[in-house]
């Protein structure tokens, strides 16, 4: 007698970017083991009545209010009126916490993902964790939190996915705790392409402008990951993210540029064993994996085809071209306040950037003056987090008027 499987009820947070749309891919080829359920966005109702009208969630959440307003009478005028829309942080944590789905995708870009992902883990829920400054920003809370709830935390990031694959199963059931010599570990080894301008004279960086900054050479993303990735701040909270999912030392992490994006993350054994996870940059495979761990499903991305590899090649990163890395290398170890602070001076930084207000090496110079200035005890508690978080915004904000004036 065959037994039938429910679907998995999977709600999708920052449904409108690059992650949240290769979600909604993978969930649809695989429509007898997924079923979605809820989606949201901040205010891109256009994308947002897209996905309604191709995947028919059962509620969404805009979490502006008029974008809110406008999708509602949208989906009324395309006979969709079914579909629950609602607004507001409130509505956010209620649909990533709620017991009406099994599976959390956490997308949303920034500060912002922070407390909607820490609603999905404390719910129990199976958390597949694209978010990174959710830990970059709470590091021992998130990871406590985890430790104290029955979640199963999946990390979606390239990076930290091939990470979690090169590792024996008994250490990815340890998420945060697991002790990495214990298993035979001596370094996690994470690979980062360089992005666009890491042949560029050092000379010419400072006029680089949004859209070169935006043009990375193998990933398509979305505007602020995509300058992340051209200072490597991007690579820099990945690192953070990495020192908490793995419970990392210093001397257990590293970063290595690799240019064509192939090896995704590395793994390196005492017994000079290295364990790599290889793919084509297409954000389907690690959200596939998760998706259906520990089994592998069809992510509708091809293999690698090895015949076609002209060559494989790394470097280290050179700290005059990407000080924003060192920033976060060094924040990392200074304490949660230190990475807190770099975080939100970043994201004003990178929006000023985009804005054309500020250059682009002035990312990096707004986030050091900002570390500079930082006086803060180390935080015990998320609302001392979003303390410092708000310090820091307060500053950048008043720094970023003085540098346009």
């Amino acid at each position: 007698m065959t037994t039938h499987v429910l679907p998995q009820r999977v709600t999708i947070l920052g449904a409108s970017g690059s992650i949240g749309q290769n979600t909604l891919d993978v969930i649809e080829r695989h429509p007898q083991q997924f079923q979605l359920h809820a989606i949201s966005a901040y205010n891109n109702v256009d994308a947002m009545l897209e996905s309604c009208r191709q995947y028919q969630p059962q509620r969404v959440v805009m979490v502006d209010t008029d974008a809110a307003q406008r999708l509602h009478q949208l989906l009324q005028q395309h006979q969709l009126s079914d579909i629950q829309v609602d607004s507001g942080a409130a509505a956010l944590l209620d649909i990533a916490g709620n017991s009406d789905s099994d599976i959390v995708m956490a997308a949303i870009v920034g500060a912002a993902g922070l407390l909607p992902t820490l609603a999905a883990i404390k719910a129990n829920k199976r958390v597949l964790l694209a978010n990174k400054e959710a830990l970059v920003m709470s590091g021992q809370l998130f990871i406590d939190a985890l430790a104290q709830s029955n979640a199963m935390l999946l990390p979606v990031d390239s990076e930290h996915n091939a990470i979690f694959q090169c590792l024996p199963s008994a250490a990815q059931q340890q998420i945060g705790q697991q002790q990495l010599a214990e298993h035979g570990i001596s370094q996690i080894l994470l690979t980062g392409s360089g992005g666009p301008f890491r042949q560029t004279p050092l000379a010419q960086l400072a006029k680089q402008s949004p859209a070169a900054a935006c043009a990375h050479p193998n990933w398509s993303m979305g505007q602020k990951i995509s300058v992340d990735s051209a200072t490597m701040l991007n690579k820099g909270l990945e690192y953070i993210e990495a020192r908490w999912l793995f419970n990392c030392q210093r001397h257990e992490l590293a970063v290595l540029l690799h240019p064509q994006s192939v090896i995704h993350s590395m793994v390196q054994y005492q017994d000079g064993s290295v364990i790599a996870q290889l793919g084509q940059p297409d954000m389907r495979t690690p959200i596939a994996y998760s998706l259906s761990y520990p089994e592998r499903i069809d992510s509708g991305v091809a293999a690698l085809d090895f015949t076609q590899l002209s060559q494989l090649t790394f470097a280290q990163a050179c700290p005059q071209r990407y000080p924003c890395l060192q920033l976060a290398i060094d924040a990392c170890w200074a304490g949660q306040a230190a990475t807190t602070c770099l975080n939100a001076a970043n994201e004003l930084a990178v929006e000023a950037f985009l804005q054309e207000r500020i250059g682009f090496t002035q990312i990096a110079e707004v986030c050091a003056q900002a570390l500079a200035v930082l006086n803060v005890a180390e935080p015990r508690q998320l609302d001392d987090i979003l303390a410092i978080d708000e310090q820091t915004r307060c500053f950048v904000r008043e720094h970023l008027r003085s540098v346009a004036a």
